[in-house]
């Protein structure tokens, strides 16, 4: 069995498509061992635990980037998972952790990097950077997790056009739809290895 973790602070959009996936026997010999999150009162978590999967919250307050990061290494390794997969995880992975775990962590940022990409380029901001420079096409890049934030070695790009009127909103749900199709496909790919 490839075991899956998956880390989140907000919505959880892409854990629901990959659940859903998983409900419609389309990930065979894939589980998801656990969702943990910085965040106690987060949708994602909520999501796993209404669909009966394992779920842990993991309280950042009064803790280093690297004790919370060791902690959640612990539960990870507990867990004995294969893939670790950010869906919106709004924080900064240690330099510790992201080594402990080299090669075993994937993220899905919304923009083809490496455009719109880095410390400052998340959530709505990555929409309106793209909208602001007139692109033409905007999209979705799933990547390893390295060192560097959004740095890390490119694993699938897919892009969909910017339109007349597009608004950061609009620009979102594009984007979310192709992720929500994707990020499965591609742990699914990863598992098959």
């Amino acid at each position: 069995m490839f075991k899956i973790a998956v880390i989140a602070s907000t919505n959880g959009t892409d854990l629901q498509a990959i659940i859903d996936e998983m409900k419609a026997d389309k990930m065979p010999g894939i589980e998801l061992s656990i969702v943990i999150s910085n965040k106690e009162h987060c949708n994602a978590l909520k999501r796993a635990e209404e669909q009966g999967y394992k779920t842990q919250f993991i309280d950042p307050k009064d803790k280093t980037r690297e004790e919370f990061d060791m902690e959640m290494a612990e539960v990870l390794e507990k867990e004995e998972v294969d893939l670790i997969v950010l869906v919106g995880y709004m924080r900064i992975l240690s330099e510790a952790f992201v080594t402990k775990f080299k090669s075993k962590i994937i993220n899905v940022h919304p923009a083809l990097i490496p455009k719109f990409c880095g410390k400052n380029f998340f959530g709505a901001s990555v929409h309106e950077a793209v909208l602001e420079a007139g692109e033409t096409e905007t999209g979705m890049t799933i990547h390893y997790i390295d060192e560097g934030v959004d740095e890390g070695e490119i694993i699938l790009q897919k892009s969909c056009p910017v339109e007349p009127g597009d608004t950061p909103d609009t620009l979102k749900e594009k984007v979310q739809a192709l992720e929500k199709k994707w990020y499965p496909e591609v742990i699914r790919q990863l598992a098959n290895k």
